[in-house]
């Protein structure tokens, strides 16, 4: 508690940034996950609150070399901010002492890339309308003639847009 109280959010996001380079470079903290559970168990003080993809590829604690109970991480398809996912943030930051929020996009993303191919499948076009919003700032930029997800350039800018607009929201 008292590391958590001492940080700015300008700290917090310095050493995830640094945790990040760590991971880069394969050079990630060893830790023993079972014993971090144990000691945590009595009452949690994360720095930061990460908004990441369901993408089961992106390990967010290890993205940033943190271990159990440093950070909050909220997962949903695309990364998008919805009423339950910005309440569970309000709860990071309020009442667990959170100082940063961060939201993470990644590459390749399929959330993006099923939003730009406009696929429908069960609830999906429902989270893809959050995205839509992203995929028209994306085809706005410049002349994109193929609104397809094989067009890496255009899944890529919807990735950074969808980030911008979540955070936005």
């Amino acid at each position: 508690k008292a590391q958590q109280d001492s940080l700015t959010p300008h700290e917090v996001f310095e050493r995830l940034k640094a945790g990040n380079s760590r991971f880069v470079a394969g050079e990630v903290t060893l830790r023993d996950h079972t014993e971090q559970v144990r000691k945590a168990a009595g009452g949690q003080f994360p720095k930061a609150v990460i908004l990441s993809c369901l993408d089961s590829r992106i390990p967010v604690e290890d993205v940033f070399d943190c271990g159990i109970g440093d950070i909050f991480v909220a997962r949903v398809a695309g990364n998008i901010a919805n009423i339950d996912i910005i309440a569970s943030m309000e709860f990071a930051c309020k009442a667990a002492g959170a100082k940063l929020v961060l939201v993470l996009g990644h590459g390749l993303c399929g959330a993006v890339k099923g939003a730009i191919d406009k696929v429908e499948l069960g609830h999906l076009p429902r989270l893809f309308e959050k995205i839509e919003p992203a995929v028209e700032r994306a085809l706005g930029d410049a002349s994109v003639a193929d609104r397809s997800s094989d067009n890496a350039s255009l899944v890529q800018s919807v990735v950074e847009h969808n980030v911008d607009l979540t955070v936005e929201n």
